[in-house]
């Protein structure tokens, strides 16, 4: 063990207290363990328990004339010490049930007791019972043996805690000792007259009855008996040396209480006296109004509100700092020592505290149900009394009226439990909103007027006690259940986990201990003046001829000289160095405490009544009061952080902090709960670790980590609360509310229900399709909704501000700044709500929608950010990015094609929709790309929407600017990847059917029909390469749009760059093969469409990246895409005015022709170029030559393959014409038209020798006759819902204004620049409305109308027009023909 048991053999005869010096010390010294090194020496004294003897004290202690004081603190300090070591077992026991016999499975497993519970269990019921008479053999055998093998090993497990059984037998004796000393030699236990000792007496009288009272907790009797057990079978049958002295204690206090009424009873009628002196405290503790009205907790008098500093009540202000500890010395007094009941005041003062408390707190969150006990133990003692005065009422006066107290005791403890149960919350609710008030009050009036902080300092420390008891005594009551039934736990009670006042309590606290802090200079300088001012009195009563004729002696002399050197000894303050004042009056409150020590003992020839009587005559404070009240301002100078610690620390709630967590998260957010509440909250958790006992080490580490998780959870909660109020505004609901606006298809759903009504209410905000009006939060039955968004705004700001402002919480090595956790809760709450609406419950949300919700909240972060010291709009735009892209910067400068390039998560989703169902349709939706209206539709719904809702310019810009240039590179890297498969597709096609190419080839040129037709039926899937071909065609024609898309953005956001790229573009130099630069200059030109010819430069750039297009077989390309006009697709192929395509999406074929054709030649020349290069060593001016020449050669080339593909389409098309393939005619012969518009290297002039313009002209008539749209090509002024306007002139290359709704610059509709040397004067044409003027950069670019002819044609009008109008000018013939032409004006 710890400690021999020699050692205790020398405690048997332990010596009286007031003995010679080495006997008196002997008791003290053996409790080092449980002492920490300021409490272990001799000569230092250190009580954490009781304010009042935090200073030093040495050297009149041991005189005959003076209390030995040092034997108190050290015994106060010593009952926590045990308290801790029993706390700790109980824990290791999982917190048995000794009085019940209850003992849990981890009980057995904890290896403190042998896991045999036959012999354990009775053991500990036959207690006082040696083993040796309870036949143990037979209960159970085996288990004995099995202790017979193992006693060794269980012995050791046990002794410890057996030696913890010893230690409370001697702190039984030793305190027992000490209290009867203090009680038979202390004059006087007043607290107005001697309150120090009296805190001091009171203290350790209440660690005696909570030591007792808790160690019924642990399982005395079996720890004593089966150590006792296994000593005999390890010492050869031979009792433990103290077993029967530890038998005759635990069943001296079995139940403790009534042990410690019999041990108690001769210190029962001080104790009687002490609790009729602090009862009128307690009475006005509780009187809420009189506190109230009164003004004790206010800083200025309550009747004359102009004088400032209150000193109406400056003692029982002082008074209410110990209402706490008084109403423990009530409830512990009278428990046991109940005689002290029959006093006739107590009975009020029992009843006022019994009835606001249902349990006693003995140690940490371990308590006695107070009610239970005091019916069990205090009941039947006032019962005997009352039998006792009954029988004596004949013989004695008195025997009347003690009979007369008896009963009315007898009634109140009888009923008082069932009054606690019902009223004990309800007193407490009221006390702490008094608290709330006052406290409240209090910070506002100490923060606007801080210079009367220090002179109503004690008021504060009154304030703050009384707070934290209702704190602490709220959480205490959380679970208790009351029952008249010992063994009844923690079951749920009526207690209001959602009371509010929690939080302002706490609040409060913390705001007064943080002006406390703030302005402790200053407190520190006043109590400074305060003890200066205070030599001179003190000086001055000594003087008086009272205390002359008392005829001190030289001890008492000399102490109070010193007293008054220390005094005047103080250093002024002077100016603003206060706070650099270091003062220590530790050996002033020494001194002075020596002093009460020795005039309140009895032995003393001068005591504490000769000192009042000789110094109160002089009308003035006596000498007593006086240097109390220096003693209590002392320790404002250089403890005051130790008192703000004792009065305001809430370190208990670590034993609660589950209930802290749930009442924090019931009324932090609720109605009343206020988001600054969250400061305290968390401060509280600073304290935690000063629970720790120092001597389990092991509970540092716990209650330190238990701290940590406490603040992450609250912090949690915080954070969760913040992202709930954001997300209350930022919902359809919130600020969405405010933002309505109706959809086209919504309004027209309004207008036709609105139409249904007969009488349309005026006064109704929606309608009866559910779609809310804009405007419609004004109505009046809309105020709430707008009430509770300007109290979630206002709830918002003052947390992000409180935050923001909030000091950092330190728990031990833990640092918490809430600023950042704030930072990463709102940017990661963004980037959630980022992810989540990207998708709607059906599919992917509209881009424009998307980047609306994402202003929205955008906005909401702003608001908060007003109130953050912190740019939260560098951290959204940080999410943005890492959702747009993820790979390192260094890649963005290289623009070769890395290896991998990723995305960020949102752009990698919204780019992997748009591919898989636009581009790819894999939903089979039936997209068809529209040229004249620039989107995509589908058939039907693509996911939510149709596919113009998430195509078309607008829905495209919206993406652009949400994931900028990232999101258009992925989506471009996708579309071009996807592109290249479909191009390797074509590659194998070409070079598998190279011999049926070549041949078809020889009979195209040869005009064999019939040869040609039998190598077509060689060529396997042509069907399937067309579809190919068709979803290559529609990937450029979404890139273009996404490229025009990025170009109106940039213009919009970067002009200057935008123009710097389109002047750039213009005259970078023509050359094959092109430099690097020039290569990455078209590229960004391109993926910002100011490139004239978008398609060919995309699908080069392709087949660079993946070296494409680099065999022989490729010269057979247009022969390949000449024989898809012979496929069997045709058959279902339809032209649609309203679109300016086919219903097939056929004309992407002719924009991947004109591509693909364009980019092989390039890629062509440039490869030749190169093998030339590396062959040659000419000079530098013959290698621009040649690059010029290429370049030339390129574009003859092109417009060679093109015309080759031409020349054999349109030869295919008119051989096979018939009057059952007529429909099929008409197709194929207006995509060859389409292809002539869209290609820049196929003039019309070149289509001309095969499709006559006439017949054209005549196909498109009839289409736009037949049209149901003829109306709205009427009203339009834009060639693309009416072709024939062309037919007006000669040549139609000018354009007019687009007709639909997204206005266009004319630059991105002219087309793609044309090479042809035919159009490259400029022409004038004269008619009736004016003049139309055209260069060579602006051609007609009609989606579905003919095209233009070269300057020396004339046109020919047809002849069954069916307008009877003639004229000057062709012009008003077409004004009203059929076919749709307009008229310019």
């Amino acid at each position: 063990m710890a400690k021999s048991w020699q050692h205790y053999s020398a405690q048997d005869a332990s010596s009286s207290p007031t003995g010679g010096r080495s006997r008196e010390w002997e008791g003290p010294s053996r409790w080092t363990e449980y002492l920490g090194p300021d409490m272990s020496s001799p000569v230092s004294l250190r009580s954490s328990r009781n304010a009042s003897f935090d200073g030093k004290v040495q050297g009149y202690g041991g005189s005959h004339k003076g209390l030995n004081m040092q034997w108190v603190v050290q015994l106060i300090e010593v009952a926590d010490g045990l308290m801790a070591k029993m706390y700790r077992l109980n824990q290791i026991l999982d917190y048995p049930d000794p009085v019940g016999h209850v003992f849990s499975e981890a009980f057995w497993k904890s290896g403190v007791f042998p896991n045999h519970p036959r012999i354990c269990l009775l053991l500990s019921k036959k207690f006082p019972e040696h083993f040796s008479k309870l036949q143990l053999e037979r209960v159970d055998k085996p288990s004995l043996d099995a202790l017979h093998d193992s006693a060794e090993v269980h012995l050791q497990s046990l002794e410890p805690w057996v030696q913890l059984l010893l230690d409370l037998m001697a702190f039984r004796e030793q305190a027992l000792r000490l209290i009867l000393d203090l009680s038979s030699t202390v004059i006087t236990l007043l607290p107005h007259q001697n309150s120090l000792i009296l805190h001091a007496f009171m203290d350790l009288f209440c660690s005696f009855v909570r030591v007792n009272l808790f160690s019924e907790k642990m399982p005395r009797k079996m720890l004593l008996q089966m150590y006792n057990l296994l000593h005999a079978m390890s010492r050869n049958d031979r009792d433990f040396d103290y077993y029967h002295r530890l038998v005759q204690f635990i069943d001296s206090y079995d139940p403790p209480l009534k042990g410690l009424q019999e041990d108690l009873n001769f210190v029962s009628p001080r104790i009687g006296e002490v609790l009729e002196a602090v009862g009128p405290i307690i009475f006005l503790s509780t009187d809420t109004r009189k506190l109230r009205n009164e003004g004790f907790l206010s800083p200025y008098h309550p009747r004359y509100p102009d004088i400032l500093t209150n000193s109406a009540h400056p003692m029982r202000a002082q008074d209410l700092a110990n209402v706490t500890s008084y109403r423990e010395w009530v409830l512990l007094g009278y428990l046991v020592c109940p005689d002290e009941l029959l006093r006739v005041t107590s009975i009020d003062i029992a009843l006022v505290v019994l009835k606001e408390n249902l349990v006693l707190s003995l140690f940490r969150d371990e308590y006695i149900l107070l009610h239970e006990d005091y019916q069990l133990y205090v009941l039947p003692r006032i019962l005997e009394s009352k039998k006792m005065a009954k029988s004596g009422r004949t013989k004695q006066k008195e025997a009347d009226l003690e009979y007369s107290v008896a009963k009315q005791v007898e009634k109140m403890i009888s009923e008082v439990h069932e009054q606690a149960i019902l009223s004990c919350d309800v007193i407490h609710r009221e006390r702490r909103i008094l608290l709330k008030q006052e406290i409240g009050r209090m910070v506002l009036f100490f923060t606007d007027q801080p210079s009367l902080l220090a002179p109503n300092i004690q008021m504060v420390f009154s304030a703050l006690a009384l707070a934290q008891n209702e704190v602490i005594w709220y959480f205490q009551h959380v679970g208790v259940a009351s029952s008249k039934s010992k063994t009844t736990r923690t079951v749920a009670v009526d207690i209001d986990p959602n009371d509010p006042t929690i939080g302002f309590l706490l609040d409060g606290m913390d705001r007064l201990c943080c002006l406390v802090r703030k302005y402790i200079a200053a407190i520190r300088g006043y109590a400074l003046s305060y003890l200066s001012s205070c030599a001179g009195r003190i000086r001055f009563l000594l003087g008086t001829a009272g205390m002359v004729a008392l005829d001190l002696d030289a001890t008492l002399k000399g102490l109070f000289q010193r007293i008054v050197q220390h005094l005047e000894n103080i250093p002024k303050p002077q100016g603003e160095n206060i706070s650099a004042i270091t003062c220590d009056l530790s050996d002033f409150r020494k001194d002075w405490l020596s002093i009460l020590m020795i005039v309140t003992s009895s032995r003393s020839s001068i005591n504490i009544r000769h000192l009042e009587k000789a110094t109160v005559s002089t009308g003035k404070e006596g000498l007593l009061s006086e240097g109390n009240a220096a003693y209590n301002w002392s320790r404002c100078v250089d403890e005051l952080e130790s008192q703000l610690s004792k009065h305001g620390s809430l370190k208990k709630l670590y034993f609660y902090h589950q209930h802290l967590t749930a009442v924090f998260r019931n009324t932090m957010f609720g109605p009343e709960g206020r988001p600054q509440h969250c400061c305290a909250w968390l401060g509280v958790a600073s304290s935690f670790p000063e629970c720790a006992s120092p001597i389990i080490p092991e509970e540092v580490t716990k209650i330190g980590r238990d701290a940590v998780l406490y603040v992450e959870s609250l912090i949690e909660s915080i954070m969760g609360g913040l992202e709930g109020l954001i997300n209350i505004l930022d919902s359809e609901g919130g600020f969405g509310a405010l933002e309505i606006q109706l959809l086209p298809e919504q309004a027209a759903f309004y207008l036709n229900n609105a139409s249904r009504v007969s009488v349309p209410s005026a006064k109704s905000p929606k309608v009866a399709a559910g779609f809310p009006l804009p405007g419609h939060e004004s109505y009046p039955e809309n105020n709430n909704s707008i009430k509770m968004l300007e109290a979630a705004m206002q709830r918002l700001t003052n947390l992000c501000s409180v935050l923001n402002d909030m000091e950092p919480i330190c728990v031990l090595n833990h640092v918490f700044v809430l600023r950042e956790y704030m930072r990463e809760c709102i940017l990661g709450n963004f980037k959630r709500r980022l992810l989540a609406a990207l998708k709607t419950d059906n599919d992917l949300q509209r881009p424009s929608t998307l980047e609306s919700m994402i202003r929205r909240h955008m906005s909401i972060v702003h608001l908060a950010e007003q109130h953050i010291s912190m740019d939260l709009t560098q951290g959204i735009r940080e999410v943005l990015l890492s959702e747009a892209f993820t790979c390192p910067v260094t890649s963005l400068h290289l623009f070769d094609k890395p290896a991998e390039q990723l995305a960020g998560t949102a752009t990698e989703v919204v780019c992997n929709w748009y591919m898989e169902n636009i581009v790819k349709d894999i939903s089979g939706a039936g997209i068809l790309f529209t040229p004249i209206h620039k989107c995509f539709k589908s058939t039907r719904p693509v996911g939510g929407y149709f596919a113009e809702s998430v195509t078309d310019l607008r829905e495209l810009q919206a993406f652009v600017r949400l994931f900028g240039c990232y999101g258009v590179d992925r989506l471009d890297r996708m579309m071009k990847d996807h592109t290249a498969a479909l191009l390797n597709c074509i590659d194998t096609s070409l070079r598998s059917n190279r011999e049926v190419l070549e041949a078809i080839a020889g009979s195209m040129h040869s005009g064999d029909r019939i040869e040609r037709e039998a190598c077509l039926k060689q060529i396997v899937d042509l069907d399937t390469l067309i579809g190919f071909c068709i979803e290559a065609g529609q990937a450029l024609a979404f890139d273009n749009l996404l490229a025009e898309a990025a170009g109106a953005i940039l213009e919009e956001g970067a002009p200057l760059i935008h123009s710097l790229l389109a002047g750039v573009v213009k005259h970078i130099p023509q050359g094959i093969p092109e430099k690097k630069e020039i290569r990455r200059m078209k590229g960004v030109a391109n993926s910002v469409g100011v490139v004239v010819d978008h398609d060919s430069e995309w699908v080069r750039s392709i087949l660079e990246e993946v070296g494409g297009a680099n065999d022989d077989s490729w010269s057979l390309l247009p022969y390949l895409f000449a024989i898809f006009i012979t496929s069997n697709i045709w058959n279902t192929t339809g032209f649609n005015v309203e679109t300016g395509g086919f219903n097939n999406n056929i004309h992407c074929l002719a924009r991947c022709i004109s591509a693909v054709i364009a980019g092989r030649e390039y890629v062509k020349l440039q490869r030749e170029h190169q093998q030339r290069q590396s062959f040659s060593n000419s000079r530098d001016s013959e290698t621009l030559d040649s690059e010029i020449q290429s370049c030339v050669s390129a574009e003859a080339s092109i417009k060679s393959a093109m015309q080759v593909f031409v020349k054999f389409a349109a030869g295919v098309v008119l051989d096979s014409w018939n009057e059952a393939t007529r429909s099929h005619l008409v197709a194929k012969l207006i995509f060859l038209d389409q292809l002539s518009e869209i290609s820049p290297f196929l003039p019309r002039t070149s289509l001309e020798p095969y499709v006559p313009y006439a017949i054209l002209r005549s196909i498109y008539s009839q289409y736009y006759s037949n049209s149901p749209s003829i109306p709205l090509a009427l009203l339009s002024a834009s060639p693309h819902h009416s072709p024939a306007i062309s037919l007006t002139h000669a040549s139609p290359v000018s354009r007019q204004p687009r007709g639909d709704s997204t206005p266009q610059n004319s630059a991105y509709n002219s087309g793609y620049f044309r090479g042809s040397s035919s159009l490259s004067q400029e022409h004038l044409y004269e008619t009736e409305s004016g003049n139309l003027k055209s260069d060579n950069k602006h051609r007609n670019v009609r989606r579905s109308g003919p095209l233009d002819y070269s300057s020396s044609r004339k046109v020919k009008y047809v002849e069954g027009s069916t307008s009877g109008n003639t004229g000057p000018s062709p012009l008003p013939r077409f004004a009203v023909s059929r076919s749709g032409p307009i008229s310019y004006k």
